[in-house]
C-alpha cells in the first residue's frame, strides 16, 4: 500500500523545483497523489477496509490543504500542478 523507495526518489526527481528539493509544495503534493493512488487500488480489492479508507480520506486533506497553499501562493503554479499530476479540481 505504501510508496516503495525507489518510486518515492522517481516522484522527487520529476517534481522537485531544483535538485534534490525534497520539501517543496510540489513534491509533497506528488508524493501524496501516488499514496493515494495506491490507497484506492488496495481500497478497490478490499472493499471492507475501513482503516485504510479512513487514512485515504486524510491523505486526501492534507492534499487538499497543501493545494490550497499553492493556490494561494501562485496560481499559475498551482494549475501546472493540477495539469502534471492529472488532478481535477
Amino acid at each position: 500500500m505504501s510508496i516503495t523507495p525507489e518510486r518515492k526518489q522517481e516522484v522527487i526527481a520529476e517534481f522537485a523545483p531544483k535538485p534534490g528539493d525534497t520539501g517543496s509544495p510540489e513534491v509533497q503534493i506528488a508524493i501524496l497523489t501516488e499514496r493515494i493512488k495506491n490507497l484506492t487500488e488496495h481500497l478497490k480489492i478490499h472493499k471492507k477496509d475501513t482503516h485504510s479508507r479512513r487514512g485515504l480520506l486524510i491523505l486526501v486533506g492534507q492534499r487538499r490543504r497543501m493545494l490550497d497553499y499553492v493556490k494561494r501562493k501562485e496560481v499559475a503554479r498551482y494549475e501546472s500542478l493540477l495539469e502534471r499530476l492529472g488532478i481535477r479540481r
